[in-house]
């Protein structure tokens, strides 16, 4: 069951800015990786369910981080399905992200009161994700759906929607999503390298997580967005 509700989950997203995502089969690296993450700043992590039995390794982080990392807030991505869903829910997940847009999905995180953030790439999918009851669509893949700019044009319209772009959010163009109105960025590869996780570089990922919330930090309260600060 999750430990934080969505209430939780959202506000440590709009917080921070930025939601790491990685994937790793091996339990101890994952735990490394965690630590690095959350050493970094970050206080909300998803962990991709990619790759056979990523549930047990997934469950496995969820428990050794209630000890380890109390407040930290562990979801889990690349969920297409209800029933994988249901089963992620039952092992702790505090939210849900997904590829695409599931009814099944959307009615089960409704029902326990969890976090859902489909992925979305059309205004269409977006209504009917908002429909829903869905707070966070994820556009993705973000650098393919239309970037920024569509970002930019679905806001101006609909200024209640809020968008987290993931796939193709980097340092360098930071700033250009959140000035087109991101309210979050999910960021995976940039992050946790594959050299510096084959090297057990853990600090390199925590000196990137940092840098990546400072710069986050930085060109939201210019914009306005976000923890905006006078």
């Amino acid at each position: 069951m999750a430990r934080f509700d969505r209430l939780a989950v959202y506000t440590a997203m709009l917080k921070g800015g930025m939601l790491p995502l990685f994937y790793h089969h091996n339990i101890e690296v994952s735990q490394h990786i965690t630590t690095a993450l959350y050493n970094g700043g970050s206080r909300v992590i998803e962990f991709t369910n990619r790759g056979d039995f990523a549930i047990e390794v997934f469950s496995a982080l969820v428990k050794w981080a209630s000890v380890n990392h109390p407040d930290l807030i562990i979801g889990v991505g690349s969920v297409d399905d209800s029933a994988t869903a249901a089963l992620c829910l039952a092992y702790g997940a505090n939210f849900v992200v997904s590829p695409t847009f599931d009814e099944g999905v959307a009615w089960l995180c409704n029902r326990r009161k969890v976090a859902y953030l489909p992925g979305c790439s059309t205004l269409n999918e977006i209504t009917e994700a908002e429909g829903w009851g869905v707070e966070i669509v994820k556009l993705f893949p973000g650098n393919t759906a239309g970037g920024p700019e569509f970002v930019k044009a679905i806001r101006a319209p609909r200024p209640w929607t809020s968008i987290m772009p993931t796939g193709g959010v980097s340092a360098d163009n930071l700033e250009d999503w959140f000035k087109a109105g991101a309210v979050c960025v999910g960021m995976g590869s940039q992050l946790v390298k594959k050299e510096w996780v084959d090297n057990h570089n853990w600090k390199a990922i925590e000196y990137a997580t940092r840098q990546a919330l400072a710069q986050v930090d930085a060109v939201r309260p210019h914009h306005g967005i976000g923890d905006a600060k006078p």
